[in-house]
């Protein structure tokens, strides 16, 4: 066929009707990926709920009340995943544009009527989801714009891979994604944003100019950080008690009740675990030292009742799964498909690698989660979502792309 009859095909699988086999995949999954990730998600939710059942029954009365609501937001999120798992990765690719504006459009409302959470009032992070509860739309943001570079990229190959400036577009979506995340007082989330922004683009094969200006608009972004002083008022007194911490000076008072509350506590967790841990449910830290353990401190609990060996065992499987992810990749046939997966790959290595270095204190506390372990409704739901996407590429390495399907019947 003509290129022009392709063009105009790309948006096939949103009018056509005729037959379900170019809406759903088949063929069997990865079961190696599949396998890694339960492992990983029984072992989260079980931390879990030993790290949150003191601060359960203290703040709401109930020692089950974030394991119930864990355990039920992750059954929804796996039939959630198992339904994407179904559908071919061509369905996402004719559906990234629109993707990206959905979640601009989020990221413009959580602005303007976001769901203020007691004691959390400079945060404008959430919006109130009928029967589902509270949700963050820079949670789905992050898959928005991987899937919207995975498709422009791959649209634009041989333009983005001879022209610096064909990656300026692109450039422009992250920086204006990344200003909405910083609009809401949400500073890891835009660390996120941007960080997956610069691996898309290198992925997508930009010519290293791109990099040159991408490393200028993460220095304009932190000088307006520094002088409207957010960073000041935000991470000024954590980046200093890092500092501290890294040079093995004392901290003052204040400091040690104030921010540096929280990474010493993180810090007692793990050296009272030692090599075997303290036992499962024995963590001392848990009993209302180290706040909200449920969340973005839930793995200094892990290494404080599991120990260091089992800890690192974990960091381990996190890290097949990334190389899984990334095994996925190089076999498939469709470049969309294979970025798309190696972005979700490197999303779920990033958040992970950055939050257990949060932890260690190997860099300053930034609120980032641990995938599958902190508690969290909306998180799981994309985790999970972006988790399907991936077995959905999976099935499909050794078949055609349904729009190939397409055209050649029509041929």
């Amino acid at each position: 066929m003509k290129a022009s009859e392709i063009r105009d095909n790309r948006f096939r699988i949103f009018r056509w009707r005729g037959s379900l086999k170019y809406y759903f995949a088949t063929g069997g999954f990865d079961g190696v990926f599949l396998a890694l990730l339960m492992i990983i998600l029984t072992v989260g939710i079980v931390m879990m709920f030993s790290a949150s059942y003191v601060y359960s029954w203290y703040e709401r009365g109930d020692p089950y009340h974030y394991f119930k609501r864990q355990l039920l937001y992750t059954a929804v999120s796996l039939v959630v995943m198992f339904i994407i798992s179904h559908i071919r990765y061509d369905v996402f690719e004719d559906a990234a544009f629109l993707a990206l504006v959905f979640a601009g459009l989020l990221l413009i409302y959580v602005l303007i009527n976001p769901k203020i959470i007691p004691g959390k009032e400079d945060f404008k992070r959430w919006i109130e989801v009928p029967l589902f509860g509270t949700f963050q739309p820079s949670e789905f943001a992050k898959i928005a714009l991987i899937m919207y570079c995975a498709w422009s990229m791959d649209k634009r190959r041989r333009l983005v891979e001879a022209n610096w400036w064909a990656t300026l577009p692109h450039l422009g979506v992250i920086a204006v994604t990344a200003g909405l995340v910083y609009a809401e007082n949400h500073l890891s989330g835009t660390i996120l944003i941007l960080a997956i922004g610069v691996i898309m683009i290198f992925l997508g094969g930009s010519k290293m100019q791109i990099f040159a200006l991408g490393f200028a608009g993460i220095v304009v972004f932190g000088v307006i950080a520094v002088a409207s002083g957010y960073l000041k008022d935000y991470m000024g007194e954590r980046i200093e008690v890092w500092q501290k911490l890294l040079h093995n000076e004392e901290l003052t008072a204040s400091e040690t009740q104030g921010e540096g509350w929280q990474i010493l506590q993180s810090l007692y967790a793990i050296g009272s675990g030692g090599l075997f841990g303290m036992g499962f449910g024995k963590s001392n830290q848990k009993h209302l030292y180290l706040p909200e353990p449920q969340n973005d401190f839930i793995y200094a609990i892990v290494c404080e009742e599991l120990g260091f060996i089992r800890a690192l065992i974990i960091m381990i499987l996190f890290l097949l799964l990334v190389i899984r992810g990334i095994h996925i990749a190089l076999k498939c046939r469709s470049r969309f498909a294979s970025l798309l997966t190696l972005g979700i790959s490197f999303q779920i290595g990033l958040e992970a690698g950055l939050n257990m270095a949060v932890v260690t204190g190997t860099v300053p506390n930034t609120g980032i989660s641990l995938p599958f372990f902190s508690y969290g409704g909306s998180a799981m739901l994309m985790l999970l979502a972006e988790m399907g996407m991936i077995l959905s590429v999976s099935r499909g390495i050794e078949k055609k792309p349904a729009k190939e399907i397409i055209i050649n019947e029509q041929s």
